[in-house]
C-alpha cells in the first residue's frame, strides 16, 4: 500500500492539532452516558434518547472551548438499543465541526465485515476516528487505514488490571523477547508509513512506565490516553511519559470524572462539569509547561 495524498486540512492529525491549539488543550472528554447518574430531571425521562442527547448537549455546551476532542463509547449507546443508537447519531450532530470526534468501538474483524464497519462508522455516522483492535492483523484494519482523512487509534496497552493477561506476554523479537504491546506499537509505526490514515495508539494512564517505552518506540504517533480520573491513572506521570517532542501528541481522555463531577447531580451540575474540565486541562498544561 502506498500512502496517498489527502487534503492537509482534512487529515485527522491536523484537525486534532488545530483543536488543541485553539483551545490550548489536550483534554478529550468521553461522552459515556450512565442514566443512573444523570440529574433527576433527566433520569426520570421515559424518552431515553431525549435524555441522553440533552445530557450530552449540556456537557458539550460547557466544555467545547476546553477540549481537543470528544470520545463517545459505543457500548453505552448500544445498551439502550435503537434509542441509544438514535442518541449517538444526534450527539454526533451536536458536536461543533471544529472538534474531532472519536468513536470508541475497539472494533476488529476481517474482509467484508471490516469494510461494513468502516463504512458505518466513517461514512454513515461520520466519525473522525475510531479505536480498533489489532488482534486479527493488518488486513483486518485495512478498510479503516485506507481513509486518508480519518484517524485509526490502535489498542496497544490498556488501562484495566487484566490487560497483562495477553498484552504483557513476551514474544520473540530478533533473538530477544518483548511484551506483545511493544510488538503492536512497532507494527502500527510501520503501518503508519504505508497507509494514508492517521494512525495512533491507545495506552492506558494506569501504566506510565509502559507508556514511556511506547513513546520511545513511536516518537511521532498520537496516543489516546484513557484511564485518567475514575480508573485511577496518575495524570502527571502519564502526561510526562506520553508527550512527544513538541509537547503534544496526546489525547488525554476522561469520562466519568468529568461527566459526573457533581456526584449528587444538583441543578447546577453543569458548573461542576466545567470546573472539572478546566482543572484537568490546566493540570495537563502545567506538565506540558515543564517539558516544552
Amino acid at each position: 500500500m502506498v500512502k496517498s495524498q489527502v487534503n492537509v486540512s482534512e487529515a485527522f492529525h491536523n484537525r486534532i492539532n488545530e483543536a488543541a491549539h485553539t483551545n490550548d488543550s489536550l483534554l478529550c472528554v468521553g461522552l459515556d452516558p450512565d442514566l443512573s447518574r444523570f440529574p433527576v430531571t433527566l433520569r426520570d425521562d421515559t424518552d431515553v434518547a431525549r435524555a441522553i442527547v440533552t445530557f450530552n448537549a449540556d456537557v458539550i455546551e460547557v466544555t467545547a472551548d476546553l477540549v481537543c476532542a470528544y470520545k463517545p463509547n459505543l457500548g453505552f449507546y448500544l445498551a439502550h438499543g435503537a434509542a441509544g443508537v438514535a442518541a449517538l447519531e444526534e450527539t454526533r450532530r451536536r458536536i461543533p465541526r471544529n472538534i474531532p470526534v472519536i468513536l470508541d468501538a475497539k472494533v476488529g474483524d476481517v474482509g467484508s465485515t471490516a469494510e461494513a464497519y468502516a463504512t458505518g462508522y466513517f461514512d454513515t455516522w461520520n466519525f473522525d476516528a475510531v479505536t480498533v483492535n489489532p488482534y486479527l492483523g493488518e488486513d483486518s484494519l485495512a478498510p479503516f487505514m485506507r481513509r486518508g482523512d480519518r484517524g485509526v487509534l490502535v489498542v496497544c496497552k490498556t488501562s484495566n488490571p487484566g490487560s497483562g493477561d495477553l498484552q504483557d506476554r513476551r514474544l520473540d523479537a530478533e533473538g530477544d523477547s518483548e511484551p506483545m504491546y511493544l510488538t503492536v506499537a512497532d507494527h502500527v509505526a510501520a503501518w503508519s508509513e504505508r497507509w494514508p490514515a492517521t494512525l495512533g495508539l491507545v495506552v492506558g494512564a494506569t501504566y506510565p512506565a509502559e507508556l514511556a517505552t511506547v513513546r520511545q518506540r513511536c516518537p511521532d504517533l498520537p496516543i489516546l490516553l484513557p484511564g485518567i480520573g475514575a480508573q485511577g491513572g496518575e495524570l502527571e506521570a502519564s502526561v510526562r511519559a506520553g508527550l512527544d517532542s513538541k509537547g503534544g501528541g496526546m489525547l488525554v481522555s476522561s469520562s466519568r470524572s468529568v461527566l459526573y463531577a457533581d456526584s449528587a447531580q444538583q441543578p447546577d451540575w453543569k458548573t461542576a462539569v466545567r470546573a472539572e474540565a478546566v482543572r484537568l486541562r490546566d493540570a495537563i498544561n502545567a506538565v506540558r509547561a515543564i517539558f516544552v
